[in-house]
């Protein structure tokens, strides 16, 4: 057996990876312009998540949500807890999304201050659960929860990892910070399951993107290490040349416990879509399309 014979995925890993690959879910943000680009480059098949941001407010986030629903796309919403005022706009939410089929929403506590009463996703998650019990308000059929593989900057992996725990009986799975070291992935899955959050885990990755744009994104985000790790391993070079990232080489190297890839499009949804099908047809020996 050669070297690179020994090195190469298992026929195994390769298959679980087209599986994947196979039905992703794709971030993209609230712009203009975003919804013309996924009608255009991305099959109906694949669940499209919204992101949001402080400074735009929730408002742009569901407006592009139901007009993907509304187009047949299985739209998930970054629903930011500290851009929630109160339980009537809380209802007033999950009505709008209910009113479209929307039926899976990502829980994140968002930056800045809160401008209502939930400082965080658990209480945002708490307050849900109580106004669907209470049948004041539609709880989606699945909810989404994040996860840190690096850690955040403002807080400890302790109070990370005592959050998720309390967090995972409101959730039904987990999406991972955009992330460029599979090893780190790989550890903290297992600490997970150490402390004990079984939920399923999609890992997040970054799409093809320009060099310039990825150490601009990483630094912002919190996942320098991660960056750096990745830049100094092999073929890591290529981070830095014309051509840009492509995160084929960590999704080769994840370990176990992974159930979906969440894939940041980082406003190029084309290139990502073109990198997938790619991908997939050289996994496949150029036998499929996707």
């Amino acid at each position: 057996m050669t070297a690179s014979e020994a090195s190469a995925p298992r026929p195994s890993a390769v298959a679980a990876l087209i599986a994947l690959l196979r039905r992703p879910r794709y971030e993209v943000l609230p712009i203009a312009g975003t919804l013309d680009l996924v009608e255009q480059h991305v099959p109906t098949t694949l669940p499209v998540t919204v992101t949001v941001t402080t400074r735009r407010g929730l408002e742009p986030t569901l407006t592009l949500t139901e007009d993907l629903a509304r187009r047949g796309y299985p739209a998930v919403p970054h629903l930011a807890a500290r851009l929630v005022r109160d339980e009537q706009h809380l209802t007033d939410v999950l009505g709008r999304l209910d009113a479209v089929g929307v039926r899976d929403v990502f829980v994140v506590a968002g930056d800045g201050e809160p401008i209502g009463g939930f400082p965080d996703a658990g209480a945002l998650l708490t307050a849900i659960d109580r106004l669907s019990r209470g049948q004041v308000a539609h709880r989606p059929t699945s909810l989404g929860i994040a996860g840190y593989p690096e850690g955040h900057p403002l807080i400890t992996f302790e109070e990370l990892d005592r959050a998720l725990v309390a967090k995972q009986r409101l959730g039904d799975y987990v999406v991972t910070q955009m992330c460029f070291d599979a090893a780190a992935v790989t550890r903290w899955i297992g600490r997970m399951q150490s402390v004990g959050v079984a939920l399923p885990v999609h890992v997040g990755v970054a799409g093809p993107i320009d060099r310039l744009r990825l150490l601009r994104v990483a630094t912002r985000i919190g996942v320098g290490s991660s960056l750096r790790y990745a830049r100094k391993q092999r073929g890591g070079a290529k981070l830095l040349r014309a051509g840009g990232y492509r995160p084929d080489a960590l999704l080769t190297e994840l370990g176990g416990g992974v159930a979906g890839l969440h894939v940041y499009t980082l406003g190029d949804v084309a290139a990502t879509e073109r990198w997938r099908l790619g991908l997939i047809d050289r996994l496949t020996d150029g036998t499929s399309g996707g």
